[in-house]
C-alpha cells in the first residue's frame, strides 16, 4: 500500500497534482492514516482552532468546540461562522438566495438551457460570515430545505477509524 506525505496530500486537495498522479492516488488503497492527514491539512486552512471531526462540504466542517460549551459538536464554515449543532440542518442558518424567476435563472442557465420556475427553483446557501457559496440545491417550489445527511460520528470513528471520538460534554439538542 502506498503512503503519501503531507505535502503530496495537500497538493492533491488543492488540485495541484498532474492528473496522472491524482488518478493514481485516487485509485489505490488508502493509507491507514489518510483521513487524519486530510484533517490536519484542512485544519491548517481554516480560520478557527476547534478540532475538525469531519468535513461535510468543501467549506463546512463538524468540529468539537473549544469555547463554551466546550466539546459541543457544531457545524462551522472555514471562516469560523458557526451554524449550530451538527444534528440540526445548518442550511436554516445560512443566507439563502432563491433563483425562482426567469431573469435570475438565465444568469446560470441562459436561453434554451433554462427551466420552468413553476416546476423548480435553485437555492443557494451562503455563509453569513464570509459570503462563501456553501451549497446549491434544486427543488420544487415549496419543497422543504433538504437536510443532506446526519453522520453517525461515533460509529465512523470507532468502527472505521479505530479511534474514539472526543466526548461531547453536552447532549445534542435534537436527539
Amino acid at each position: 500500500m502506498a503512503s503519501y506525505n503531507h505535502d503530496t496530500i495537500r497538493d492533491l486537495i488543492d488540485g495541484q497534482l498532474p492528473w496522472q498522479s491524482t488518478r493514481s492516488i485516487m485509485s489505490q488503497y488508502k493509507d491507514d492514516d489518510r483521513f487524519f492527514k486530510y484533517i490536519d491539512i484542512l485544519q491548517e486552512q481554516v480560520k478557527f482552532n476547534d478540532p475538525i471531526l469531519l468535513p461535510i462540504g468543501e467549506h463546512l466542517y463538524i468540529v468539537a468546540k473549544q469555547g463554551e460549551p466546550q466539546g459541543e459538536r457544531v457545524v462551522k464554515c472555514g471562516c469560523g461562522y458557526e451554524f449550530g449543532h451538527y444534528t440540526s440542518n445548518w442550511k436554516l442558518k445560512a443566507a439563502i438566495n432563491v433563483r425562482d424567476d426567469e431573469e435570475e435563472i438565465a444568469e446560470i442557465y441562459p436561453g434554451r438551457h433554462s427551466y420552468d420556475p413553476e416546476w423548480m427553483e435553485i437555492r443557494e446557501f451562503i455563509c453569513p460570515g464570509c459570503a462563501t457559496l456553501l451549497e446549491v440545491e434544486a427543488a420544487a417550489p415549496g419543497y422543504p430545505i433538504v437536510f443532506d445527511f446526519l453522520p453517525d460520528l461515533e460509529t465512523f470513528y470507532h468502527d472505521w477509524l479505530d479511534r474514539e471520538l472526543p466526548v461531547e460534554t453536552i447532549p445534542s439538542p435534537d436527539l
